[in-house]
């Protein structure tokens, strides 16, 4: 299979899908908070409207992590480290009979490993390094738009080089997030159904000082 990571894939999603990500945030060793929503615009009152949506996201490696629901976010307390979480029910499948369309959401905060452990995933070159890489089931993803935001939500858009890897450079503290998508062809099951095509979007925020 191939998965070409090109911005104009985003456009095929659903107004509500395209628009969303699922990201971590985290301070220090407190609680754990995942996001659905706009990463680039100012967080609605109350949360974002399709956040109920975001329901059972799975931590790794923590199968009885304990959800509290707050005002637009879930918490959970994790021990120390990187946390990293997926979800493939948070938007049913679209279109058509036969043509389905899906969407998979991956996220991680902290820049502590320097390895990828979810299935697509934006890690580290070195412990809390400014180089980051982004795999798919281990491989590198070469010449794959990445967007980052900034503490101010402002965004540029970064590509990955031959070896899948891109470069933040001298950061503004606070707290960064970077975004990839890619565009995978089935048949894959997903949690109600069957879709011959799925968007995966991962996400890594980390905090600069």
């Amino acid at each position: 299979m191939r998965f070409p990571l090109i911005a104009a894939f985003i456009c095929c999603l659903p107004s509500t899908a395209y628009a969303h990500e699922i990201w971590i945030e985290r301070d220090g060793t407190g609680p754990a908070r995942i996001y659905l929503g706009e990463p680039g615009e100012p967080m609605p009152v109350g949360g974002d409207p399709e956040f109920a949506k975001l329901k059972a996201p799975r931590i790794l490696a923590q199968p009885s992590a304990v959800l509290t629901r707050r005002t637009g976010f879930l918490e959970t307390n994790l021990p120390a480290g990187d946390v990293r979480a997926w979800d493939d029910s948070v938007f049913a499948l679209w279109g058509q009979d036969g043509r389905k369309e899906g969407v998979v959401y991956y996220a991680r905060a902290g820049r502590v490993e320097a390895q990828a452990k979810l299935p697509f995933e934006l890690a580290p070159v070195t412990a809390n390094g400014s180089r980051f890489v982004l795999t798919r089931s281990g491989k590198p993803m070469p010449a794959a738009t990445v967007t980052m935001y900034a503490p101010d939500r402002s965004k540029i858009e970064l590509t990955t080089d031959a070896a899948g890897m891109i470069d933040t450079g001298i950061a503004k503290p606070g707290r960064h997030l970077l975004v990839a998508t890619a565009k995978e062809n089935g048949p894959i099951s997903l949690p109600d159904g069957v879709a011959q095509t799925v968007y995966r979007i991962t996400t890594t925020s980390y905090v600069v000082h």
